[in-house]
This record gives C-alpha cells, structure tokens and sequence, in this order.
C-alpha cells in the first residue's frame, strides 16, 4: 500500500485534515517557516549577486529530523503549506532544507487549498502542481528588502538614540502617517460656524418637526454657512414676523446596496469598530477559525476560508449555496440579482477568495455552544456579512421638504425602511441611525406654526486620530503593505513605544517623533508612502513572473548603503536620554 505524506504549516490543521484522507496518508506541520535568514548578519553577499544565505531556525532541527524520517517512508510527498506568497515561500525552503528537490525515486507536489474541509482538501489532490517559483521570489524580495532596512538602519537609531528601537520598511511609513497626522491635527485652526434649526408645528400634531436652516433663495452654490454671531443675527431678525410655508415636497426612494464579503483590511476594521478587538487579534482568532475548531457533534472544522486576502472574489459554489440559504430561509425576494464586486484599485492577489463561512449552513446559533466568546463574536461578524452580500438591497421611502420663510429657505427631510433586504441579517458599524421624524402629510402650501428658532454654535473639527481601524484603511487605499503586514505594522509601532493606544486613538510618543524626524531627514525615500506604494507593485510584478527578483533588490540596496554611511556621519550629534526628552 502506497504511502502519502503531507506537510502543512500549522500543528492545528494536522488533525482537521487527517480526518478527510485515508489511513495510508500521514499529516505532519513545520510549525511555520523552518529556514530564514541569520540573526546574527544581514544574510546576503552584495559582492556575489545578493544571493541570500539561509540557516535552519534555532528549534526547527527536531522537526526537519522528523519530516525526513516520514519522507523516506513516503512514495508521494505534498508541500500542503498556506496558499500565498509565504506559505509558497515555506514550501520552497521544505523542498530545500528536506532536499527533497534532489529525489529521484519520489513524487513531489505542491498543494493547496482556501478552505479546510472535506471537499476543497480532497480537490486539492487532483490538482497538484510544480512550486511557483515567482511567487517565492515575491517573498524571497520582500524579506530581503525588510532584512536591509532593518538590519541597516536599526543599529544606527541604536547608536544614536537609544537601545532597542528598531526602522521596518513598512512600519517607519506607518509612523510618518500616524506622524503626519498629528502634524495637522496641531497645526489645525478651529473656524466658527452657526447651526439654525426651526421647531415647526402642524395643525394637529403634538410633536413639532424640526428643519435645518438651508440658506437665502436667491443665494446659489448649495447650503449656506453661518459663520458668525453677526450673520445669524442678520437673519434672525430677517425671519422675526415670517410666514412658514411648505414649497416643495418630493418623495422618492433609496436603495442601500448590500455589503461586499470581508477582506483582510475590512474585517479588521469592522471588527475594530464593532467587536473593539486590535488588528491582532482579530488575525489570532481568524487563524483559528480558519485552521478549525471542534463543533459539538461534528468534530473539527474548519469554518472560514483562508485570513489573508485582498480580493472579494467569491467561488461560484458557495454563491449558489449562500443564495438558496436565503431564499429558503428569508424568502425569494430577500436573495439578490446580482453580485457586489469591489471596485479595485491597486493590484489584488486574487488567488484565493474573500473571507467567508466554509458551510452558510453552520449558523452561529449552530456553533456558538462550540466556540469562546470572541471566537464566536468573529465567526458570527463574518458570516453576517457573507449572508448579507448575497441578499437584495434595503429600500428607504423618502421625503424631502422645503419650506419657505421670506427671503429665507428651510429643509427637512425623512426616510422610513420600507424592505429591509440585507439590513435583516446585518448592519454595518458606520451606519447611521436612519431618522425617523414622523412628516406627516405635508403638501406644497401647508403653512407651519413655529414654536421656536434654536441657534447653535459650533467649531470645525481637526482630523481625527488615526485608529488601527483607520489606520488599516489608509495604508490599504495608499498601496502600502499587504493583508498579511497590516497587523504587525502596527504591533511593532506599539510594541517600539513610538505610539500609544488610547481609547482606540493611536497617539505618537517623543520617542516616536524623534525616530521618524530622524527617519524623515537621513532616509526619506525609505519614509515615502508612494515609494512605498511602487516597491509592493514592483513585488507584485516579481510574482506576476514580469520582473526579475534582483534587479528589484540591486537597485534598492546600494541607493540605501549610501544613506546609511552618510547619516552615520551627520547623525554623531544625535542623542536621546533613557527618558524620552527633547533632541538636542
């Protein structure tokens, strides 16, 4: 009887995958990466062509004994590792450190499926493929490319700061954002502005409505702006004595479209928003949704497809199984015509699909006695939101009205939910409350009784703070990092001290400040968000097989040597106390 072994990455898979294959496969993990570059040097040779030099992982060499053991007992190996860049990446350097590249008497295949369960796994065995190359490129470049800016620049903020501070080519633009921010959140100057709002009664109601003042009638240009105690004054005594009038009444409606499936960046966000979990955390727990979870009567699942993905792409399979769960479960008229697709601005890996429940029919009802708390609280999030991007839009009925004042106009306005759509299943966190002020049956012509004009003062506000939410947000739209990135940026910006959390805000400590002016001044390329933006397309294009991996690495590394040695003499002046206090 033939022998099959199966690498994956992770110990948990182990046992969720066991159980879909036969008792002649042995399932067995590398615990992640088992080669990397040293510690100890930066682990290439600029003289010889930027070949890396790689070392097993301290800890790894009982793993690497154990896998070779099972690969001579094997007839067919599977490299089963994630399916993206990196877990290409982890497959190659198995390949290499098992040679298994060097077998002449044994099959060896690269496999890899979205979503644990039953039917993708067994799929995944009829479909095995050579390794892609430019895929471990793409990931060879980029831990080059985080190798030379940490490993360069690190030891100078160490010389000249401070101990224990470290430079990454994707978390130093991050401090310049949060950085930046800040900036014009400081150098914010507050205008004043008035808000006018009538309290206008309808014969026989008791409840007056309330419009919003809108501006003169013969003034152009949209909804006038208050901006001080004279001008409201002005129109107050323009409006003393004034007939309330309606003059037009217009109805409508308005569709909400439903909610595209989750990305990496959107789920973190929603669940930063909704659950108050870190971009951490929401990954440590996805993980673990992905990898799977004992259910209660039907052993280990896993229950979403794969964590790490920009692409909203949805396979045909669990379109048609999420849109007959909502027919059979809402009705015909809740399942929707079309499909959402996300308008796509910088390039999408679009390997795999958004993230997803692997079964629509494992509900939360289903699985919550199964799952921790926010084990729960995530999957629920995630198969809400699936559920709802397949159902029809909700439609508002609408009223908007202007009523006359003299020379002046008022407006206001209703929307009652007249099919609630997707809106059953899911509400997004940035949604607002939909007003729910009763108009009544206002005509063109009605006359109102005003009650009273309430005049407010208000200040325009600086830029929020970044949140990790917004964070996230903003380096996706930028092209800066990729769904695997986001979340460690920020845990080492934290982790460094050079940013705080507080209350959700991200606040930017002295020491953070120093290191990005410092950062700003000798490396500013390094710092440029659309420098930034161009590498990860350059690494896209090295995975796309359009460029090669070391030009990409020869043409930054020199401009960046360069740097380094001159801020190495500019920077002599540099200090930074143990306590953070000012340069000087």
């Amino acid at each position: 009887m033939a022998n099959y072994l199966v690498i994956v990455e992770s110990p948990a898979k182990v046992k969720t995958i066991k159980k879909f294959l036969g008792a002649n496969y042995e399932v067995d993990a590398s615990g992640g990466h088992v080669r990397d570059l040293p510690k100890s040097q930066l682990g290439f040779d600029a003289e010889h062509d930027y070949e890396p030099k790689y070392i097993t992982i301290r800890g790894k060499g009982d793993v690497l004994a154990k896998l070779r053991k099972e690969v001579k007992k094997a007839d067919k190996i599977y490299l089963a590792t994630d399916p993206d860049r990196e877990g290409e990446a982890i497959s190659w350097h198995l390949m290499k450190a098992l040679k298994l590249d060097e077998l002449k008497s044994k099959d060896v295949y690269r496999i890899s499926f979205n979503e644990i369960t039953k039917n993708a796994v067994k799929a995944s065995f009829k479909t095995p493929r050579e390794l892609d190359m430019n895929l471990v490129n793409a990931q060879q470049t980029r831990r080059m490319l985080d190798r030379m800016v940490g490993y360069r620049i690190s030891p100078l903020l160490w010389a000249k700061v401070k101990r224990g501070l470290s430079a990454g080519r994707v978390q130093s633009v991050a401090l310049r954002m949060i950085c930046d921010r800040e900036d014009e959140i400081n150098a914010f100057i507050p205008e004043e502005y008035w808000n006018l709002e009538a309290d206008l009664l309808l014969k026989g109601n008791k409840k007056p409505l309330v419009a919003k003042y809108y501006g003169n009638r013969d003034s152009k240009g949209g909804k006038a702006v208050i901006r001080n105690k004279e001008e409201l004054d002005q129109i107050l005594s323009q409006l003393e004595g004034c007939k309330y009038e309606v003059e037009e009444v217009k109805r409508g409606e308005r569709v909400k479209k439903a909610p595209i499936p989750f990305t990496t960046s959107t789920l973190q966000q929603e669940a930063s928003k909704v659950l108050n979990f870190s971009t951490q955390k929401t990954m440590r727990l996805a993980q673990q949704l992905y990898e799977g979870v004992e259910v209660k009567g039907k052993g280990t699942l896993g229950l979403i497809t794969y964590l790490r993905t920009d692409s909203t792409r949805i396979a045909d399979e669990a379109d048609t199984a999420a849109r007959s769960f909502v027919k059979e479960h809402y009705g015909e008229k809740y399942v929707a015509q079309g499909s959402q697709v996300k308008k796509e601005g910088v390039k999408i890996q679009d390997a795999h699909e958004a993230i997803r429940p692997t079964d629509i029919t494992l509900t939360p009802t289903i699985v919550k006695e199964s799952l921790q708390r926010d084990l729960f609280r995530l999957y629920q999030l995630i198969w809400k939101r699936f559920t709802a991007s397949r159902m029809a839009p909700a439609v508002y009925e609408t009223t908007s009205v202007k009523i006359g004042a003299g020379s002046h106009l008022f407006t206001t306005s209703a929307s009652k939910l007249d099919f609630e759509g997707f809106m059953s299943v899911y509400v997004e966190a940035d949604d607002e409350e939909e007003k729910n002020q009763v108009l009544g049956n206002l005509e063109k012509g009605t006359v109102l009784k005003l009650e009273q004009l309430d005049p407010s003062q208000h200040f325009t506000q600086p830029p929020a703070h970044y949140t990790e939410a917004s964070l996230v947000k903003a380096l996706e739209e930028q092209g800066i990092g990729r769904p695997s990135t986001y979340a460690p940026t920020i845990t080492t910006i934290i982790a460094r001290r050079y940013v705080v959390k507080e209350s959700k805000n991200l606040y930017v400590t002295e020491l953070g400040d120093v290191v990005n002016r410092i950062m700003k001044n000798s490396f500013p390329s390094i710092v440029d968000p659309n420098f930034t933006a161009n590498m990860e397309s350059l690494l896209d294009k090295v995975a796309d097989g359009t460029v090669a991996w070391k030009t990409v690495v020869s043409n930054f590394y020199p401009d960046l040597d360069e740097a380094v040695k001159t801020a190495e003499k500019e920077l002599e002046s540099v200090k930074i106390a143990d306590e953070v206090s000012d340069v000087v």
